[in-house]
């Protein structure tokens, strides 16, 4: 079986909902992106074979394949050929997945896997709503209905589900969060970020390009405080879960080049890291959220690694108790998670994280001199990738 590398691996800095990335349309935002790691690598661009791009909301501006829209904006070959997956938060992951597996197989030797999400242009929820309401019918059949009888699935009663599950207090999900905004805010501040993002103008919806430059993740709140983040309303009457203990709202791109030996070679590529191993894992769709835990332990595993090995992780803020729980039974060190901060503070770009994360990843070890990072996410619907890569 032949080796997939990682050549190059950017992204946009995160936008919040009517933010500074609210004003592009989201295949040139994802055009961004192809263009910044076809810079990076110098390659000819008939050389890629596929573009793979994860996107959630598939409707609206997102819509009729997004991932050939934002080639085509991207200026790139109309050689080139591209597709659009939909694994929920893990979309532009399973393009990661896709992408070295077509290079692992053989049949490929250069394919770009992206992701992007304009939370902002096409809300989250809108492709299922608005069918729905047009009285088109909706996602749950007859036959889930009769196996998960009164259940109405929601990531929301997942999380409140997993934090009891695993005994987390308001006030543990609360300082995870602060946590969260500090690490981001002292990585931003140290520059860590700035060889990942590429920075592009600021666009408003309804208003032309200012001269301003979006260099930096729009959601980081310098000013947070454990009062701030504990005053704000619960989702629920009851529950633990609140907007500030959970992932933000964000527009954003990211994308990854993923070449062989043999295109290495070729082009002249210079290899960031080496795709050690990825699987993904179905799990109970009611608590949703719990899947990261079985499909990591799985995946070391298969790898036959263990945690102790690995030396970054990058586990999905969607909410405070999905990081926590995947630390407390994999007995996993809080001081290699998340070290630059997450989603609750980053944004959560939903088809763009699992690109975005392994972007930070891949960047992260290289800063650090490590040797293996490993990447998981929560998913719609009760799944979990898990990708593993060692630094070169």
């Amino acid at each position: 079986m032949n080796t997939a590398y990682i050549v190059a691996a950017r992204r946009t800095a995160g936008g919040r909902r009517n933010g500074k990335l609210s004003g592009w349309h989201p295949a040139d935002l994802a055009a961004v992106t192809l263009k910044a790691v076809m810079h990076d690598s110098g390659i000819d661009p008939t050389a890629i074979e596929d573009v793979i791009m994860g996107c959630v909301s598939q409707g609206g501006e997102q819509s009729f394949n997004i991932a050939r829209n934002a080639v085509l904006a991207a200026g790139l070959p109309e050689s080139v050929p591209a597709t659009s997956v939909d694994r929920q938060c893990g979309s532009s992951q399973q393009a990661l997945h896709f992408a070295a597996q077509a290079v692992m197989s053989g049949t490929m030797d250069c394919v770009v896997a992206a992701g992007v999400e304009s939370m902002t242009r096409v809300p989250m929820f809108s492709t299922g709503e608005l069918y729905r309401q047009a009285g088109m019918g909706e996602y749950t059949s007859p036959n889930m209905k009769a196996r998960y009888p009164g259940v109405r699935f929601s990531q929301f009663t997942g999380a409140e589900m997993l934090a009891r599950k695993y005994q987390f207090s308001k006030e543990q999900l609360d300082a995870y969060a602060l946590l969260s905004h500090h690490r981001a805010l002292r990585s931003t501040q140290a520059g860590h970020f700035q060889p990942e993002i590429v920075p592009l103008a600021v666009h408003r919806q309804g208003q032309h390009a200012e001269a301003e430059l979006h260099t930096h993740d729009e959601g980081i709140r310098a000013d947070a405080t454990l009062e701030s983040i504990a005053g704000v309303k619960l989702l629920q009457e009851g529950g633990v879960i609140t907007a500030a203990n959970a992932s933000q709202i964000c527009d954003g791109s990211a994308a990854l080049m993923v070449a062989s030996e043999a295109a290495i070679k070729t082009h002249g590529l210079k290899p960031l890291a080496r795709i050690v191993h990825l699987s993904v894992l179905g799990h109970d769709p009611m608590i949703m959220l719990e899947a990261p835990i079985p499909a990591t332990e799985r995946a070391l595993k298969k790898a036959g690694l263990s945690i102790q090995d690995i030396d970054l992780y990058e586990v999905n803020e969607a909410f405070a108790p999905v990081p926590l729980a995947w630390l407390q039974v994999l007995d996993a060190d809080p001081d290699r998670l998340n070290v630059h901060g997450g989603a609750i503070a980053l944004g959560h770009p939903l088809g763009a994280s699992g690109a975005k994360l392994m972007t930070t990843l891949v960047h992260a070890l290289q800063q650090r001199g490590a040797r293996y990072g490993l990447q998981t996410m929560c998913e719609g619907g009760g799944m979990a990738n898990v990708t593993v890569i060692e630094r070169l």
